[in-house]
């Protein structure tokens, strides 16, 4: 895959919440149809750097560029219509809405305004993407999770986001849900969709990833390809611990 100039730069990025330094001084870019995994031990900060690329939290120090125009000093929902999409953690979608409604949302008030027939037709289009346009119109209650998993992927993708954000998409599946899920985020790949995603999952990461950034106690540790850095000794020692490495 070739890979283009940066779409995605963070550069010299600290958040601390009163004396607690959640992430220090990291820098990374991602290009353009990379696919960049964020990995490293519970409690080191890779969702709270997620969370400050999507505006969900303002940098206390550094910045960060998409397409080379600021956009940590903006708001949340300004940086998802500049082109920036995620998924949480913790699945959210609008319970009282059926799917289909769910994903239009998502066209509606994402990087392009999609309105009326436009959006419906599009929120169609996504949730054939993500293989549930057959539950068009059911509620988001009789779903299972990783089909409530795919209609919040589906009411990102309807955004239309030039970044996609995947935290820990994958957490909670069984083995055989974790397949499928690794499945359609190949697809994503093979689109050349720009992807950063936080995972777990190191055959994910293997398997998905042109590069992984390491964080350990929110500093950066390492960056390379996903095999070189899973097999760096400082890498091991901050999974394992001193004993184990």
């Amino acid at each position: 895959m070739r890979v283009s100039k940066a779409i995605l730069s963070v550069k010299g990025v600290s958040k601390r919440f009163g004396g607690l330094v959640a992430v220090s001084n990291l820098s990374f870019d991602v290009a353009e149809h990379e696919m960049v995994g964020i990995i490293g031990p519970n409690g080191s900060g890779k969702t709270t750097m997620m969370n400050m690329i999507s505006g969900v939290f303002k940098p206390t120090e550094g910045r960060i560029s998409l397409r080379g125009q600021l956009i940590s000093d903006l708001p949340a929902q300004i940086i998802s219509r500049s082109g920036v999409g995620r998924t949480f953690q913790l699945v959210r979608l609008l319970p009282g809405l059926t799917v289909l409604e769910n994903v239009i949302a998502g066209a509606v008030y994402g990087h392009r305004r999609r309105w009326g027939s436009d959006a419906e037709g599009f929120a169609h289009d996504m949730l054939e993407r993500v293989g549930i346009d057959a539950m068009s119109y059911s509620p988001i209650s009789s779903l299972t999770y990783i089909d409530q998993k795919r209609v919040e992927l589906a009411r990102t993708l309807a955004g239309e986001p030039e970044v996609l954000l995947l935290d820990e998409w994958l957490a909670g599946l069984n083995p055989t849900e974790l397949a499928t899920g690794i499945k359609l985020i190949h697809a994503l790949r093979d689109e050349g969709i720009t992807v950063v995603l936080v995972e777990h999952v190191m055959d994910a990461i293997r398997s998905l990833c042109d590069r992984c950034v390491v964080i350990s106690s929110g500093a950066k540790i390492a960056e390379g390809a996903p095999d070189e850095v899973l097999s760096d000794s400082e890498v091991i020692r901050a999974y394992l611990g001193d004993d184990d490495a």
